[in-house]
This record gives C-alpha cells, sequence and structure tokens, in this order.
C-alpha cells in the first residue's frame, strides 16, 4: 500500500468532470430564457405556447428521471451519463433546426430526457465516489456547474440576441452541443462509482478506484464498510416496496419534500422568464432585458461558489435556513416593489432588480445546492439510484407545474388597481405571485426545522444505520459526536 496511486486532487478532477452533467442542465435552463422573445415572434405564439415549450423539457426531465432508475443500476452510474450527454447533443441540434412550434415542443421533450438522467445520476455518482470529509462540497458541484451552464447560456444568448433577426434564436439552441461533447469525452476518462463496483461483486475494481480517491490510511476501512453495507443489502432489489418500510419513511419524506420546496419557492420562474420579467419592470427591448439576465446568472454563480466552499464547513442546516430566510424577505420585497412601481418610478426597476438578485443569491447558497446534495446522502445503497431517482421526478414533476402555470398563476393573483404599463399596453402585476412564493418559502422554513438532517462528516454508512435504528432527521447531526 505504499504506492496507490493516491493523488489528493484527482477527485477533485473526477468530481469537476462528472459534474458537467450540471452545466447542460443549467444550459438548458437559461437558453430557452433569452430564445423565448425571439421565437414567440418568429412562430407567432402566444405564452400559453411559451409555456407549453418551456414545460415540455421538464416533462422530459420527468420521462428520463422514471426510465433510468434501474438502468443507473444494471449499467452503472458512468455509462448512464454518458448517454445523457448524447441525447442532449443530439436534442440540442434539434431544437435549432426546429421548422416550426410543434417540432420544438418534440425536440424540447427529446432534450429534457437526458436532463431528467443526468439530474440524479450526475449527484448519485458524486456522491458514491466522494470520500465523507468533502463528498459535500463535492456533490455542490453540481449545482454549482449548473449555474455555470445558467450564466454561459445568458452570456451566449446576448451574443446572439439580435432583435432585427427573429431567427438568433436557432444558434442559442446549437451552442448546448459544445458542453455535451466535454461530458461525453470527459466520463470516458473517469472510473466508475466505487460503490456500485462493489454491488455487481467486483471488489478488486472498487478497490483499485479507493486508491486513486481515497487517502492511503482509509482504504481498508472504506472499502469494509461498503462491502458490509453491500452484504446486509444483498437480499434486496431496491423496489417501491422496499422504500415503503418504515425505516426508510424519512428518507422518502426528506427526498420529496425539500425537491418540493426548491422548485415550489418559484426560482424557476426567474430562470426560465427573466428577461419577461424584466420587460415588466421596466427594462426596454429584449436584449437590453437578456442582458440584466447575465447579472441574474454571475450572481447565482457566485453564491453557488459560496455555497461549495461553505457547506462542509457550517453544515447543511444553517446554510439551509439562512437561504430560506433570506428567499422569503427578498420576495416580499420584490412583491413591494411591484406594488408601488408607480410611485417609485425610474427607480423601482432597479429595486425589483436588486431584489431580484437577492432572491436568487440567497436560493443558489442554500436549497438550490443542498437539495441534489441531501437526497444524494440519505438512500443506502441498494435503494440510493432508486430514491434519487424519485428525488430527480420531483423536482421535474414541480418544475414543469412551475414553468407552466406562472403566467396562470400571474393573473389568478393579479391585484385589481396594480396593472402594469408598457409600451405594448397594460398587462398583469406580478406582485401577487412572488407574495405566493414568500407564502410558500415561509412553509418550506416549518418544514426543514424538523426534516432537514445535518449530514456534515457522517458517512453515507452510518446514515443508513441512523435510519435503520428509527433516528430523527433533525438530530442526525449528533452521530458525528
Amino acid at each position: 500500500m505504499k504506492d496507490t496511486g493516491y493523488k489528493k486532487w484527482m477527485i477533485y478532477v473526477i468530481a469537476t468532470i462528472a459534474a458537467m452533467g450540471g452545466l447542460l442542465f443549467g444550459f438548458d435552463t437559461g437558453v430557452i430564457s433569452g430564445a423565448i422573445p425571439f421565437f414567440q415572434a418568429d412562430f407567432n405564439i402566444d405564452d400559453g405556447q411559451v409555456e407549453i415549450v418551456t414545460s415540455a423539457g421538464l416533462i422530459g426531465a420527468i420521462l428520463g428521471a422514471l426510465c433510468c432508475g434501474k438502468l443507473t443500476d444494471r449499467a452503472g452510474r458512468r455509462k448512464v451519463i454518458l448517454l445523457a450527454a448524447i441525447i442532449f447533443a443530439l436534442g440540442a441540434l434539434w431544437s435549432g433546426f426546429a421548422p416550426d412550434f410543434s417540432h420544438l415542443v418534440t425536440a424540447r421533450l427529446f432534450l429534457g430526457i437526458a436532463i431528467g438522467i443526468s439530474s440524479f445520476a450526475v449527484p448519485l455518482y458524486i456522491a458514491e465516489i466522494s470520500p465523507a470529509k468533502s463528498r459535500g462540497m463535492l456533490v455542490s458541484m453540481f449545482q454549482l456547474m449548473i449555474t455555470v451552464g445558467i450564466l454561459v447560456s445568458y452570456l451566449s444568448d446576448l451574443y446572439f440576441a439580435d432583435e432585427s433577426s427573429l431567427s438568433c434564436w436557432r444558434p442559442m439552441f446549437y451552442v448546448g452541443v459544445i458542453p455535451a461533447l466535454i461530458l461525453f469525452v470527459g466520463m470516458l476518462l473517469v472510473p466508475p462509482s466505487p460503490r456500485w463496483l462493489m454491488s455487481i461483486g467486483k471488489e478488486e475494481e472498487c478497490l483499485s478506484v479507493l486508491r486513486k480517491v481515497e487517502h492511503p490510511d482509509l482504504i481498508e476501512s472504506s472499502f469494509e464498510q461498503i462491502r458490509t453495507e453491500i452484504r446486509k443489502d444483498d437480499s434486496r432489489q431496491g423496489s417501491l416496496k422496499d422504500l415503503a418500510q418504515p425505516w426508510m419513511r424519512n428518507a422518502l419524506i426528506i427526498t420529496i419534500g425539500i425537491m418540493f420546496f426548491q422548485q415550489c419557492v418559484g426560482i424557476n420562474t426567474v430562470m426560465y422568464y427573466s428577461p419577461k420579467i424584466f420587460l415588466m419592470a421596466g427594462f426596454d427591448g429584449a436584449v437590453s432585458a437578456i442582458g440584466a439576465s447575465v447579472g441574474v446568472g454571475i450572481i447565482n454563480l457566485l453564491f453557488t461558489i459560496l455555497s461549495v466552499y461553505f457547506v462542509d464547513r457550517i453544515g447543511r442546516r444553517k446554510l439551509y435556513f439562512t437561504g430560506l430566510s433570506g428567499i422569503t424577505i427578498s420576495l416580499l420585497a420584490l412583491a413591494a416593489s411591484f406594488l408601488f412601481t408607480t410611485q417609485l418610478g425610474e427607480a423601482g426597476k432597479w429595486i425589483s432588480f436588486l431584489f431580484i438578485f437577492l432572491y436568487v443569491g440567497f436560493f443558489a447558497m442554500s436549497i438550490g445546492p443542498l437539495g441534489w446534495l441531501i437526497v444524494s446522502e440519505v438512500f443506502p445503497q441498494k435503494m440510493r439510484s432508486l430514491g434519487t431517482s424519485i428525488g430527480s421526478l420531483t423536482v421535474w414533476f414541480f418544475n414543469a407545474i412551475v414553468s407552466f402555470t406562472f403566467f396562470k398563476i400571474l393573473r389568478i393573483f393579479s391585484i385589481p388597481g396594480t396593472e402594469l404599463v408598457s409600451g405594448e399596453g397594460s398587462q398583469e402585476n406580478p406582485a401577487g405571485v412572488f407574495l405566493f412564493y414568500a407564502f410558500i418559502a415561509i412553509l418550506a422554513i416549518i418544514w426543514g426545522y424538523f426534516y432537514v438532517p445535518e449530514t456534515k462528516g457522517i458517512s453515507l454508512e452510518k446514515i443508513e444505520a441512523y435510519w435503520r435504528k428509527g433516528g430523527r432527521p433533525k438530530d442526525l447531526g449528533k452521530e458525528r459526536k
């Protein structure tokens, strides 16, 4: 064991390559935002049809999450991520070539399958290959790369945006082929998950991977711990019936709950429709609104970097409550800035801009990355891919609902007498919808007190043992002591 091949930086390289799957996720989330004003005019479609195009990708993601839980166990995490990269590249090309509304919807549906696959396979792979002491930071790199992808897509949209050419949305989609190819080539170079290798009986290969990513002093103990837990779970096949066992109830509640709140605080209304929201706030023209969206992408990235830095230092629960408190305050202030837009005048545009930034920032440092991280940690080996698939399915289900209903909720919660007037005429004020999301954020704080676990520094095997003995989520952090 003198020369194990261990290099401290190796795990960071592996995690960064895998996290490129998050960049695809983020690019797809952001690119639609800048493309909307142009393909809406190009195809002459209304806001309801825009919601269909946006939601099509999310329905595809639901299908991807549904189909690939078992496949990830059989073929392995790495091969499934490679498949996602291929699907994404083809979907990006198809989206850009789409000759009409129906083709664009179908292309987005196809592309969404890749996003659904990568959104659970990537965090799962990183969690299983990471040492316990740095797992939080490494899995959070998935969310970090999502924010990088969003920023890259906003910059790409801004580069191609041209109000004199309605077809400028097409190259916005074509650019997505580049990160897909980078992910594909990178995943060819990284090893399989050691826990997955152990689960299919390849103990020597599992040990070989651990020698590359685990500290030499911890290789044998990690290997034995993984082998013990895999053997304990050998009789189970990771079925839905297994998830219904009483000792798994907390993991399931945590997964569905945290992903529900991650989406239903409304963050993706900003990510998908930020140019439309900035136009409501008073920005002049689509290019100007897309430019403002670039600022959202930068804030999203910077605050996610803060989360990656702090998640293994101050822990999951502190980040969660800090972020949700900030989200609530920002949403209330954002609603107020739209309610008093007439009184605020020109300043109202910049006040709304500021609170959108804060809203995005607090999300990016808390429930954004924590959702994916915690879901990747709370399930035992034999049920981890199925459980993570359920988490991913929950995300895309509620993401689709939020994106498909934004303009509808905006109209339902429109406050009479507060309509916005612009060069395009009168339109509903979004203050009511932001108040609605603030209410959900308050519920998230209450729920989180009971169900957000502190998994900082605790091995995946110890987390499983804690659930087996009936431990409460809010007390899990005591297992470190």
